[in-house]
């Protein structure tokens, strides 16, 4: 080994010992970046209140009403009887050729 490659080989090993001291100096899990809260609630008053949250929501989508059903005096059949009766007469049409 020629003094040149010494001297660097010594650099690299200095700066190496250096900045392993500075990795190092650090905790391992990153406790420091931890957020610690302080809360007056127990944990049994939180799960409480979630609880209660899917009793008041609505699943209605906001801003709209769904309108109340129509009320009729007509049975399904007596309906269906009449359209089919129409449709035989042609009073109405079937399929896309009515469009």
């Amino acid at each position: 080994m020629t003094s040149y490659s010494k001297h660097l080989l010594a650099i690299v090993a200095a700066s190496a010992a250096a900045f392993s001291g500075i990795a190092s100096a650090d905790e391992a899990d990153a406790s420091q970046y931890a957020i610690q809260i302080e809360g007056a609630r127990t944990r049994a008053e939180v799960q409480a209140e979630a609880a209660r949250v899917p009793a008041t929501r609505s699943t209605e989508p906001a801003g709209s009403r769904v309108a109340e059903p129509v009320k009729s005096s007509l049975q399904t059949a007596t309906v269906r009887a009449e359209a089919a009766q129409a449709l035989r007469l042609g009073k109405i049409s079937s399929g896309e050729i009515g469009l």
